[in-house]
């Protein structure tokens, strides 16, 4: 199913842009590196610009804003729309405050995003201008669940329609819609949520995914998320007694640099609505 899209990425070495949050910046690298692709960071205006441009695409990140990082994101990322290079937003914590907020609307509006990838309530951010999380992550009332999947879908569907890009909506379920078809991608684990960065990691991962993979954009999207849920499942299954977040936070990684084709295609679950 997605073996191909993973294999692609090793055979062409993608060279990834990231204006990423320090709290993860080192694990995105690592993750991005495990794959098979190249992470390059440059946050600073002076530099940003011109580095993206020697990239395929630019992950942009906004879990720890500054003046510096803002202006960043906009000429970086402006700069990649107009190279056609694949541009992903992660929306990190839109909802927890203003200038998130308003960082990420503004970003989705002025750029022309390949792709946004965030989990439920930073998406409804997005979508209305204004919303809530916890801290950085999901409000539970916004969690995609079996009971309000087909809602969900159809939110997501429209989503990516009216701003024409890419979704992929992360939690225990997760989504993800080029507008028409949507995948719903049932790997990883709830243990996940107790190590800082998955989320920053998959957004690195699915830019080098989408990079490498031109022809078939949303597939590589799907592909790049249902990576990081085998990835968890992986690492937790490696798990011994006495490990905990820290050891499976760098079993992940492992993981990640270990999977091959044929597993992605034997582990994935996915179905298509």
């Amino acid at each position: 199913m997605f073996g191909n899209i993973l294999d692609r990425v090793g055979e062409t070495g993608p060279l990834v842009h990231n204006i990423t949050n320090y709290v993860t910046v080192n694990d995105v690298a690592n993750a991005i590196l495990a794959i098979g692709a190249s992470p390059v960071m440059a946050d600073d205006p002076r530099d940003a610009v011109e580095i993206t441009a020697i990239c395929g695409g630019i992950n942009l990140n906004i879990g720890t804003l500054n003046k510096r990082s803002i202006k960043a994101m906009h000429r970086a990322g402006m700069r990649a729309s107009e190279l056609g290079h694949v541009v992903l937003l992660d929306p990190v914590g839109a909802g927890a405050s203003a200038i998130r907020t308003e960082t990420a609307v503004s970003l989705l509006e002025k750029l022309h995003l390949t792709a946004v990838r965030g989990n439920m309530s930073e998406v409804k951010t997005l979508a209305s201008g204004s919303g809530t999380t916890k801290g950085v992550d999901a409000d539970v009332a916004d969690a995609v669940t079996d009971e309000n999947l087909e809602t969900s879908v159809e939110f997501a569907k429209i989503f990516a329609r009216e701003h024409k890009t890419l979704l992929a909506v992360t939690g225990a379920i997760d989504l993800v819609t080029d507008g028409e078809k949507c995948s719903v991608i049932r790997n990883g684990r709830a243990e996940m949520g107790r190590v800082t960065g998955t989320g920053c990691q998959l957004s690195g991962i699915a830019t080098a995914f989408l990079i490498a993979n031109p022809d078939n954009r949303l597939e590589a999207l799907a592909a790049a998320v249902a990576t990081m849920g085998i990835a968890g499942e992986i690492g937790w299954s490696r798990q011994l007694e006495g490990d905990g977040n820290a050891t499976f936070a760098k079993r992940i990684i492992d993981a990640l640099y270990h999977l091959d084709g044929a597993t992605l295609d034997r582990m994935t679950r996915c179905e298509e609505r």
